[in-house]
């Protein structure tokens, strides 16, 4: 093979990025996937550290593309002096093109390389821009990285801002799911970094949405992620303080912000953000912080000592120092140096000195003037240090007895054959009864069964010494191998498939909490290595005379339904009453059952979903419809009508309007509706009609159409309700699949599968354990802040979070077990 000049490639524009990705993102996985939303976030942060920005708007979408709106100046539109085309193309298909570099643009910036946005753009797709600036709405529309469009202005406005919408390119990345939960963790710490600025986040998949603003800074952090526990001090201590640090080759300002709390708890929080930007690794800072705490209090100590007012014998260890804390750290300077383009860890050396400096200083002064609290503080750490050595204690005996010997695995282990921790499975099993039918149900070469008897210790208020007494953890951490406490290697678990299978009652329930509590709290490793696994077995039992048999989820359920149906009738559709084939049947069933879906589904926007349902049967069309005003003057009485005709029964009736759409130069539907007395506004504009939700509903009404037209009969079976031998008609296909529906539950008894011992071995074989046929949900921590607020408002001593917790989600619960 030759290697000359021909050799060497010139990557132009943004092809470096889709050529090399992981070199801007750090990885096309999900983390690399998230990392796109944050890039665009983070120039709307930049917008508001400038002065200019109060409020962000991210938006899911049902198609997986995410919207971020701000309301800062906007990126500017006009001519760039050397480039000569619009500036706003420029920053987002030129890479290390921006106003970072130049620091009297922006002081403080999260992006250091000018690549943020355009490498969103590189890696989407498509995307679209719309500019609110000077009066006017500007837009543009790439694909994967490319102008599909000319940069033009599309109509007037009295705001300002940017509006950001893209979706992740799936040749790029091989997921393009956003988890709400990992994206809410980052918009949350962003809105507590910065103080008043409301920062809010709506998922059209799920209906969640979360609205962020926070005044009191990190403060109030703080406070958030210790309200489900007891405070041992209030306020949280609170430091801070700008300095300027000799650089190698510069001097760098830096200010730094401090807080935190401790509590009665065993557990350590401790978040770092280095100009808004969540270190998860730490960095320099951290190193600083932890080095200063330890030094800080363990100098108390020993004045206290000396003084005679004392009494701590053991010596104190950051891990004593740390039990029971919640701190955030902030620090912001020009041009940080982060380790790696993902920015996960700070690199700048000089900030550990300066952060190490201030903060000892300064908590020294802190107990000096606040003898009270320090007392307290004190008086955790030192009992924490001695815990410590009652549990090396309990750990020493709890070897000796054999019950953490690597070689004495528990006596109720039913272990496997395979020695590879890679190739094996661990069941934790609720019962001797459901462990013994896993027993036999299971594949004994690689899977290994845990009977577990009884409900777990607690652990979110339990030390080391207290778990090592209890049996059942005891072992629990015997047939894992990889330790407790301090002596904890996640990398010597002897299985790299944990999987908890309970019961689907409130014990079985509640025995899950406390097994994920565990891992959380004490292996939260194997979490973190994707080690933890949740068994699900079927959903339903259908039993019909003496036979029965176990249904997976709620869209097996309702194809068995509609098998059984379709035995005893057939269906004819359109004026003619023409016979539709089997084939036909199913391919309408699915459509309408798909399209039911969807439409109950637009009620989690907030939308009327009869307003959206009847608009598109109806076939209210963007280009022509809304084209103006006069337009859909002229369509709304065929939306009206079609609105009467679907849903007869409402009452308050419907109040269409239709109104101008200044901003994108066309009209929009204004629907007011009224349920059980609540007024209800529906908007059908351009772009509710162009999102993926519509547009797959009105292909899955030509779907339905297109296998046969409305009226839908049946005929042949029993037409309960109809005239004698007269074929029941359906002017919709959802009302044709509701009866089908019920036609197909007529002597059927369906109940809620709930315990794994109502099985035999080899039906709990067959839909729960066997790996080619059983579904399984993997653990994982995606909002770490949320995560650790409900195992301690579900888990923890204080009742009142525990209350407020039900409160919130009581109307959310689906299968209450009672």
């Amino acid at each position: 093979m030759s290697y000359d000049a021909s050799s060497i490639e010139v990557l132009e524009g943004l092809e470096p990025v889709r050529k090399r990705p992981a070199m801007y993102i750090g990885t096309t996985g999900p983390d690399g996937l998230h990392h796109l939303v944050y890039e665009v976030v983070d120039n709307s942060i930049d917008e508001a550290l400038a002065g200019f920005c109060r409020e962000i708007e991210v938006t899911v979408h049902d198609d997986g593309s995410v919207t971020v709106c701000d309301d800062g100046r906007g990126i500017p539109v006009d001519e760039h002096p050397v480039e000569k085309r619009p500036a706003a193309e420029i920053v987002l298909t030129k890479l290390h093109a921006g106003g970072k570099f130049n620091e009297s643009t922006y002081k403080v910036s999260g992006g250091l390389h000018g690549v943020g946005v355009s490498v969103v753009n590189a890696l989407s797709d498509w995307l679209e821009v719309e500019i609110k600036r000077d009066g006017k709405v500007w837009a543009e529309r790439f694909e994967r990285g490319v102008p599909a469009s000319e940069f033009r202005e599309i109509g007037t406005t009295d705001k300002t801002g940017t509006k950001v919408t893209f979706h992740p390119d799936p040749q790029i990345f091989p997921i393009t799911d956003f988890s709400f939960d990992t994206l809410s963790q980052r918009l949350r710490e962003l809105a507590f970094l910065n103080a008043g600025v409301r920062i809010q986040i709506k998922d059209e998949r799920s209906g969640k949405e979360h609205d962020f603003c926070f005044e009191g800074g990190i403060v109030s952090f703080v406070e958030h992620l210790s309200r489900a526990r007891q405070p041992l001090h209030a306020p949280p201590i609170y430091v801070s303080g700008d300095r300027v640090v000799e650089g190698h080759t510069r001097k760098i300002p830096v200010s730094v912000e401090i807080a935190l709390q401790y509590n009665d708890s065993y557990n350590e929080a401790v978040f770092s953000f280095a100009n808004n930007i969540n270190t998860v690794e730490g960095g320099s800072h951290l190193i600083g912080f932890r080095t200063a705490l330890t030094r800080a209090i363990a100098r108390y100590v020993a004045l206290q000592n000396k003084n005679g007012k004392g009494g701590a014998d053991e010596t104190l260890s950051g891990d004593d120092v740390r039990e029971g804390l919640t701190a955030v750290i902030s620090v912001k300077l020009p041009q940080p140096e982060f380790e790696g383009q993902t920015k996960a860890k700070l690199g700048t050396s000089e900030v550990r000195g300066l952060v190490e400096g201030l903060f000892y200083e300064r908590l020294l002064e802190y107990f000096e003037e606040n003898p009270s609290v320090a007392k307290l503080i004190v008086a955790k750490v030192i009992d924490a240090a001695r815990a410590r050595a009652a549990a090396r204690k309990a750990r020493d005996l709890a070897r000796r007895k054999g019950a953490l010997s690597d070689f004495s695995l528990p006596g109720k282990l039913a272990d496997c054959q395979e020695r590879d921790p890679a190739k094996s499975e661990l069941f934790i099993v609720e019962g001797n009864s459901a462990g013994g039918t896993a027993k036999q149900g299971r594949d004994r070469s690689f899977q290994a069964i845990l009977p577990l008897r009884g409900k777990i210790l607690n652990v979110e208020r339990a030390r080391l010494d207290r778990m090592l007494a209890n049996a059942e953890i005891q072992a629990l951490i015997a047939a894992l191998g990889c330790g407790l406490g301090d002596e904890f290697d996640g990398s010597k678990a002897r299985y790299h498939r944990v999987i908890i299978m309970t019961d689907a009652d409130v014990d079985g329930s509640h025995i899950r909490t406390l097994l994920l509590t565990f891992f959380y709290r004490q292996m939260r490793d194997l979490i973190d290595r994707g080690y933890v696994y949740i068994a699900q077995p079927p959903l339903f039992k259908v039993k019909k005379g003496k036979s029965e048999r176990y249904v997976k989820d709620e869209a097996a359920l309702e194809a068995y339904l509609q098998g059984l149906a379709l035995e005893s009738v057939r269906i004819a559709a359109g004026d003619d009453g023409r016979e539709l084939t089997p084939d036909a049947v199913r391919r309408l069933l699915t459509a309408a059952s798909e399209y039911r879906k969807g439409v109950d589904h637009l009620a989690l926007r907030r939308l009327d979903p009869r307003v959206a349902d009847a608009a598109l049967q109806a076939g209210l069309n963007m280009e022509s419809d809304l084209a103006s005003v006069a337009a859909l003057e002229r369509a709304v009485p065929r939306v009206q009508a079609k609105l009467a005709e679907l849903y007869p029964d409402a009452l308050g009736g419907f109040a269409l309007a239709a109104l101008a759409d200044a901003e994108h130069g066309s009209a929009r539907l204004v629907a007011t509706t009224r349920r059980s007395g609540v007024a209800t506004v529906t908007t059908i504009d351009g772009e509710l009609l162009r999102s993926a939700d519509l547009v797959r509903l009105a292909a899955l009404a030509a779907a339905m159409r297109a296998e046969g037209a409305e009226p839908y009969r049946i005929l042949g079976g029993e037409t309960d309700g109809s005239e004698a031998g007269a074929p029941e008609r359906f002017a919709t296909g959802t009302a044709l699949l509701k009866r089908v529906l019920e036609l197909g539950e007529r002597g059927l008894s369906i109940q809620r599968y709930k315990g794994l011992g109502e099985m035999n071995p080899e039906q709990l074989s067959e839909t729960t354990m066997q790996p080619e046929k059983r579904t399984l949900l993997q653990v994982k921590i995606e909002d770490a802040v949320e995560a650790d607020l409900v195992f301690t408002s579900l888990m923890g001593d204080e009742v009142e979070p525990r209350r407020e917790f039900i409160e919130a989600n009581a109307l959310r619960v689906q299968n209450l077990d009672v």
